[in-house]
């Protein structure tokens, strides 16, 4: 028995288990403020569903050796251009869903493409590169979003104006058509409530990239991001298998923010993605994953340990000092965790 406790901590390491216990008592100690568990457990689920596959387009580029995706705006702009197509197009529903992914994963591909020509000719140094991608792609369309020939009276300025608004309603379109598909309870009543919807696509996307990575070709990208010297003597193509996984990365940074977006309730435009990519990121860290290796667990872990302290810590703290103070402690929690999860040691053996 203490021979599989050590061997669990080994595993797991002490950070990771000391979040784990703190998200606990943040549970336990939620009832002795007024804090409702059974809500606040809600809001952790309906965030995991949301983040879930955002955190997920981290882990083809690990494991092809890129590093983490800080280039992750680039997929998320993929998103939105299928998102604002689709409201253009006043498709509604489950159809305008489907809809806006069709427009987005062919526009994430061929972004993904050029991502990942420019990834290749900086090996070494691709996670700076991937920051100033994802950075300079959101100033990019920043100027785009006020060019481009939409002209739906929901989306663009009032009065007959010009480009797009910054933030824009999914109410009439496709709001909630993930998250309350086969759901329980309501999210507007305060009772639990599960996204069964949500979690279903998220497990599927797991299931698929999980799959995915047991194919010759996912196989071929593990060994590139292990030994890419060995994987060129073996007769693979190392730029080749690189470039598959930036663009899988892409597109499921692409279908992540529609996710994110129909539970949201809007889709934010303009310096919106900016630094989405940092939350990911972290969540995969603490989820036990490292510059190169990520498996779909350190998803699943690392993005419910991020986002149930984050909802949890604002809601505790709060009812305990009689104040109204969510946001700027969600803010030095997230950024807290952020920057734990960017400092810590993260290179390990494969």
């Amino acid at each position: 028995m203490v021979a599989k406790l050590k061997k669990f901590i080994e595993n797991a390491g002490w950070p990771r288990i000391i979040i784990g216990l703190f998200l606990v008592s943040l549970y336990i100690a939620a009832p002795m403020v007024n804090v409702k568990v059974l809500t606040s457990l809600s809001d952790t689920l309906v965030r995991v569903g949301m983040n879930g596959v955002l955190v997920l387009a981290m882990v083809p580029m690990v494991q092809s050796g890129c590093g983490l995706n800080f280039g992750l705006p680039l997929g998320i702009i993929a998103g939105l251009l299928g998102a604002t197509t689709s409201i253009q197009f006043q498709a509604r529903g489950l159809a305008g869903f489907g809809f806006a992914m069709l427009v987005a994963v062919p526009i994430a591909v061929a972004l993904g493409f050029i991502y990942a020509q420019i990834l290749n000719r900086v090996k070494g140094e691709e996670m700076m590169i991937a920051t100033y991608v994802g950075f300079s792609s959101v100033a990019v369309m920043c100027m785009a979003w006020l060019l481009l020939p939409f002209n739906s009276p929901v989306m663009i300025w009032g009065y007959g104006g010009s480009g797009l608004r910054t933030t824009i309603s999914t109410e009439n379109y496709w709001r909630h058509v993930l998250s309350d598909f086969l759901a329980f309870g309501s999210d507007t009543s305060g009772t639990f409530y599960v996204p069964t919807g949500m979690f279903i696509f998220f497990f599927l996307m797991l299931f698929l990239v999980w799959g995915f990575f047991r194919t010759k070709t996912g196989t071929a990208i593990t060994a590139v991001g292990s030994n890419p010297e060995f994987a060129r003597a073996s007769g693979i193509d190392v730029n080749r298998m690189r470039t598959i996984s930036v663009i899988l990365s892409t597109v499921l940074g692409a279908l992540g923010i529609l996710v994110y977006e129909q539970s949201f309730g809007f889709i934010q435009l303009y310096m919106g993605p900016l630094y989405m990519a940092f939350p990911a990121v972290a969540a995969i860290l603490l989820g036990g994953a490292s510059v190169n290796k990520a498996t779909m667990v350190n998803v699943v872990v690392g993005t419910f340990l991020f986002q149930g302290i984050l909802t949890m810590t604002p809601s505790v703290i709060n009812s305990l000092l009689q104040s109204d103070m969510s946001e700027v402690i969600r803010i030095i929690v997230s950024n807290g965790m952020i920057l734990y999860a960017l400092t810590r040691k993260t290179q390990v053996k494969r």
